[in-house]
C-alpha cells in the first residue's frame, strides 16, 4: 500500500520512538516536508500519578525544540497544549484512539487550515493511534515506578535491573529522619488523622529532599531513607544534604505552629545525616525484589538517628559529612553507637 510519507513514518517507524518529545518533534517534521503550514504542535498524554494528571509536549516549528508542561487535577485534557498553541497561530486539535480522555494531538498553523489539510490531520491523529499507545504504556509505567521507586531507583529498574544480587556502589550522603513517640500518637488517635499527620510529615520530609536534588529510597513506617548521590563532588552532595535537613526542620516548625492552632500535639523528629559508600540495588526474594540501599554507610546513619533522643537534639550529622562541608556546625564530641565498631564524632546545626 502507498501511503503518504508521514502515514508510512507512523505505520513502520513511530513505534519506536524512545519518548513522546521524540515522537512528537518527528511527527511534526514529517508534516512539515509533506507541505503543512505548522508553526508548532502539541502531544498530551493522561498520566497516572498521585500529583500529575497529565503531560503535554510542545513542539515549536521555529526552533525545533520540544518542551514540557504538566497539568494537574481540575485542568481539562489538552489544556496547556491549547493555551500555548493558540499564541503561535489556528489550531487544529484531535482525541486520539477510542478512549477519549487519553490523549490529545494538536497542531497551529501559519494561517487557518484548510478542510483538506484538517482532512489530512484527522489521518494522522487515527494512524497515530497505534504508536502513541505504546508510548502512553511506558510513559504510564515510567510514573508508576518513579511515584513508588524514586526517579533513580526506576530508571534503573526500567533499563533492565530486574534480578536480584544485582547493583552498584555509589558514594552519598544519606539522610535518616524518624517521627518521636509516633507509637503512641497513633494507638490514642483516629486512624484518618494519624494517616493526615504523616502524609504532612512525608511532604515535609520529600518536599525538601527532592527540592536539593537527592532521591527519598525508603518510607519505614514513620521513618524515611533518603539519599544524594555524588555527582560532582562529595562536598556538593553534602551541601544539598544539610540544606534540606535545615528546610526539613523550617517546614516541620511550621507545621507544629499550625497543629497547635488545630489544638493538635506537635510532631517530634529526630534526623541524622551522613556520608559514605552504599551498595544501590536488588535484595529480596527470587520472585519479590526490592530495590534499595545497604551497608555500613545505611547502618550507621540508621544508628545516629537512633541517638537525637538521648542527646536531645533534632538533627545529628556524622563527623564523615562534616568534613565535606565548610558551613558552620557545633562539635558534640564522639559517641559509641551501637554496632558500629569506632566511635563516631557528631555534629548539629548551629540554632539561630
Amino acid at each position: 500500500m502507498d501511503l503518504p510519507a508521514p502515514l508510512a513514518w507512523l505505520v513502520d517507524e513511530a513505534g519506536t520512538a524512545p519518548s513522546p518529545e521524540r515522537f512528537l518533534a518527528d511527527l511534526g517534521g514529517h508534516l512539515l516536508a509533506a507541505g503543512l503550514p505548522l508553526t508548532g504542535g502539541a502531544l498530551t498524554l493522561a498520566a497516572p500519578h498521585p500529583i500529575i494528571t497529565q503531560r503535554t509536549w510542545l513542539w515549536r516549528t521555529e526552533t525545533a525544540t520540544v518542551i514540557e508542561a504538566l497539568g494537574f487535577a481540575g485542568t481539562s485534557l489538552g489544556q496547556a497544549g491549547r493555551d500555548w498553541l493558540g499564541e503561535l497561530g489556528p489550531t487544529c486539535e484531535e482525541t486520539i484512539g477510542t478512549a477519549p480522555g487519553n490523549s490529545v494531538l494538536a497542531w497551529a498553523g501559519t494561517r487557518p487550515f484548510t478542510p483538506s489539510e484538517v482532512d489530512s490531520l484527522r489521518e494522522i491523529a487515527r494512524f497515530a493511534a497505534a504508536p502513541l499507545e505504546g508510548l502512553a504504556a511506558r510513559a504510564a509505567l515510567s510514573a508508576l515506578l518513579e511515584a513508588y521507586l524514586g526517579r533513580r531507583s526506576a530508571a534503573r529498574v526500567q533499563a533492565g535491573a530486574l534480578h536480584r544480587s544485582t547493583g552498584e556502589t555509589i558514594r552519598a550522603a544519606l539522610l535518616c529522619a524518624d517521627l518521636r513517640d509516633f507509637t503512641a500518637l497513633s494507638e490514642a488517635t483516629e486512624p484518618t488523622v494519624v494517616i493526615s499527620a504523616l502524609d504532612a510529615w512525608f511532604d515535609r520530609v520529600a518536599g525538601a529532599v527532592h527540592a536539593f536534588g537527592g532521591e527519598v529510597l525508603k518510607f519505614i513506617g514513620d521513618g524515611v531513607l533518603a539519599i544524594f548521590p555524588v555527582t560532582e563532588t562529595p562536598a556538593e552532595a553534602c551541601e544539598a544534604a544539610l540544606r534540606a535537613v535545615t528546610a526539613i526542620r523550617a517546614g516541620m516548625a511550621h507545621l507544629d505552629a499550625t497543629r497547635m492552632n488545630q489544638g493538635l500535639p506537635p510532631l517530634p523528629f529526630g534526623a541524622a545525616l551522613h556520608f559514605g559508600d552504599m551498595l544501590w540495588g536488588n535484595i529480596g526474594a527470587a520472585d519479590r525484589l526490592d530495590f534499595t540501599a545497604i551497608g555500613p554507610a545505611v547502618n550507621l546513619v540508621s544508628r545516629l538517628e537512633g541517638l537525637c533522643r538521648p542527646l536531645g537534639r533534632t538533627v545529628l550529622i556524622s563527623g564523615a559529612l562534616a568534613a565535606e562541608t565548610t558551613m558552620p556546625l557545633v562539635s558534640l564530641g564522639d559517641y559509641e553507637l551501637r554496632g558500629i565498631a569506632e566511635p563516631c564524632a557528631v555534629f548539629t546545626l548551629v540554632e539561630h
